[in-house]
C-alpha cells in the first residue's frame, strides 16, 4: 500500500459508492489492471466512513431537522410530522439491508464475489434502470415518499449485497419503478445510504479490534479516508445537478460497458 494507491482506492470508493455504476466491479478491474491487492479490514472501513461523513455533511440540514423533531415529540405541526415520518421511513428502509447482511452477507461475499457474477448483475441492473427509465412515471416528489416506498425501495437496497449490483444503482432504480422523480429518487438514496454505511461499519468493529491495526497505517487510513470523503461529497452534489435535466441511460450504458470489460477480463486473463 502507497499513499497513491490509498488516495485512489478512497476515491473509487466515493465516487462508485454513489453513482449508480458498482464499487464492486470497478474494484475486479483495479485489481487486475492497477494490482491493487484488497485492502484490511481496518482501511475498508476507513474508506466507507469517508462515504459516511460526505452523505452527513451533504444532507445535514436533513439529518439536524430530522433530530430536532424527534427531540420535540410534542409538537403536532406539520412540517414536524413530515421529518418524523421521514426519519421512521429511513428506519423501516434500513431493516431488510441488516437482515440481508447479517444472514447472508458472509456467504455470498465468499461464493458470489466472481467475475462472472458481477459481469452479469451489472449487466441485468443496467437493464432494470433503463426500464425504470422509460416505465417509471416520475409524477412523484420527494414529499411524497411513503411507508411503502421506504419498505420496497429497502428491500431493493438488500439485493445489494450481492457483488455488481450497486446499493444505489438498485435503490435509484426501485425509486423510479415506485414513480418518484429522478432527483427524489436519489436523494432518498443517498439519505438511506448513511444508516447502512454506519452500520456496516460498527459491525466490523470487532473484527478489526481482533485483527488489529497494520503497525505504520494511519497516513493511508487518513489519505483514504479524505479522499472517499472528498469524492463522495462531490459526487453527491454532482448527480443531484444532473438528475434535474438528464436521464439515468448513460450509467446504464456504462454498466453494460463495465460488465463487457469484467467478461473480457476474466476470459483472458
Amino acid at each position: 500500500m502507497t499513499i497513491f494507491y490509498a488516495i485512489v482506492l478512497g476515491a473509487l470508493q466515493g465516487v462508485t459508492e454513489f453513482l449508480p455504476i458498482s464499487s464492486s466491479g470497478h474494484l475486479l478491474l483495479a485489481e487486475s489492471f492497477l494490482g491493487v491487492k484488497e485492502a484490511s479490514l481496518a482501511f475498508d472501513v476507513a474508506l466507507h466512513l469517508g462515504t459516511l461523513l460526505a452523505v452527513v455533511i451533504s444532507f445535514q440540514e436533513e439529518f439536524l431537522a430530522m433530530a430536532r423533531a424527534l427531540c420535540r415529540w410534542g409538537e403536532f405541526d406539520s412540517e414536524a410530522a413530515r421529518l418524523r415520518g421521514l426519519a421512521l421511513q429511513l428506519a423501516v428502509g434500513t431493516v431488510p439491508a441488516v437482515g440481508a447482511g447479517l444472514f447472508f452477507g458472509d456467504a455470498i461475499e465468499s461464493d458470489l464475489r466472481r467475475p462472472m457474477v458481477v459481469a452479469a448483475t451489472l449487466a441485468g441492473v443496467g437493464l432494470l434502470l433503463l426500464l425504470g427509465e422509460k416505465t417509471g412515471t416520475r409524477r412523484r416528489g420527494f414529499r411524497t415518499l411513503s411507508l411503502l416506498d421506504a419498505i420496497l425501495v429497502g428491500v431493493a437496497q438488500a439485493l445489494a449485497i450481492v457483488p455488481g449490483v450497486s446499493r444505489s444503482g438498485i435503490t435509484m432504480t426501485a425509486g423510479l419503478f415506485r414513480g418518484l422523480n429522478r432527483e427524489a429518487a436519489v436523494r432518498f438514496s443517498f439519505l438511506l445510504s448513511a444508516p447502512v454505511i454506519c452500520g456496516a461499519g460498527i459491525y466490523k468493529i470487532p473484527d478489526i479490534l481482533r485483527q488489529g491495526l497494520v503497525p505504520g497505517q494511519a497516513a493511508f487510513y487518513v489519505a483514504g479516508f479524505v479522499a472517499a470523503a472528498i469524492s463522495g461529497y462531490l459526487v453527491i452534489a454532482f448527480l443531484l445537478r444532473y438528475v434535474r435535466t438528464r436521464t439515468f441511460d448513460a450509467f446504464a450504458y456504462y454498466r453494460f460497458g463495465l460488465a463487457g470489460l469484467v467478461l473480457a477480463n476474466r476470459l483472458l486473463g
